[in-house]
């Protein structure tokens, strides 16, 4: 999904919040008339975002996603696979991204032996785990943390990791869609997903089979834009053809 102008944005960045909205409560908010949201609103459905309903409008696949410590114990010995053989692919002394997802919390840990590792990362949990050992050096991006996840967005975190050149990029999805591709509920976590693969050679997504199949409202980037999905089950034929035709390698963990 291609947001136009800001104000599109705007409203989806709204809508995440809560998953809904009124019309007036949003013109309100955005200092603009009714029909100016309408307007946007018709280009958002259109596109595939939002659902307009009487009065209102929601995002389209909208779920909220569970709080961290919720996430982080979900099918955690698939994770844990998941984070051993990703662990696996990165060398000593590598320069790596690791983002606020609980695989990538997995991940961190099985970085541990790893040593001299330049870690970027923009996850409480991950600078946690990975500050201080075995000579690695670890660099937090700045800005409010969120409360859910431990994570830091927003302008400040965004010029702060386009300054790194990156060997890996460990990235997680809350769905992968044989339609939509590697898919987020979040639209600060997307643009700030995007400047990291852009930062990067090689970039992976880690995500355990759970995540086949459902949808969430927000593209991460084409899927052309990832090089690896690193999973714990084969993805399921459309899944597995949308991948092949856009040149992801699957590994299994």
């Amino acid at each position: 999904m291609m947001l136009q102008n800001h104000r599109e944005r705007a409203i989806v960045e709204a809508l995440g919040k809560t998953g809904s909205a009124r019309i007036p409560d949003l013109a309100r908010a955005l200092s603009v008339t009714e029909e100016t949201i309408r307007r946007n609103v018709r280009r958002l459905e259109e596109a595939g975002a939002v659902v307009k309903v009487h009065g209102g409008v929601h995002l389209r696949d909208w779920a909220q996603e569970p709080a961290f410590a919720q996430r982080y114990v979900q099918n955690a010995g698939a994770k844990q696979a998941i984070a051993r053989r990703v662990a696996g692919l990165i060398a000593q002394g590598a320069s790596v991204f690791l983002d606020v997802g609980s695989t990538t919390a997995y991940v961190a840990q099985a970085l541990r032996r790893h040593r001299d590792l330049q870690v970027v990362t923009n996850s409480l949990t991950v600078a946690t785990a990975l500050a201080g050992v075995n000579g690695n050096r670890l660099f937090m991006a700045g800005g409010e943390l969120r409360r859910h996840d431990g994570g830091a967005f927003g302008a400040e975190a965004l010029a702060f990791v386009r300054q790194f050149r990156l060997s890996h990029a460990v990235m997680s999805a809350a769905a992968i869609d044989a339609t939509g591709g590697f898919l987020l509920q979040d639209l600060p976590e997307a643009e700030f997903g995007r400047a990291v693969l852009a930062q990067a050679d090689e970039v992976m997504v880690a995500a355990d089979a759970s995540k086949f199949g459902v949808s969430a409202p927000i593209r991460l980037a084409p899927p052309q834009a990832i090089h690896r999905l690193v999973t714990d089950a084969a993805p399921p034929a459309p899944i597995a053809a949308m991948l092949a035709q856009a040149g992801v390698t699957v590994t299994l963990a």
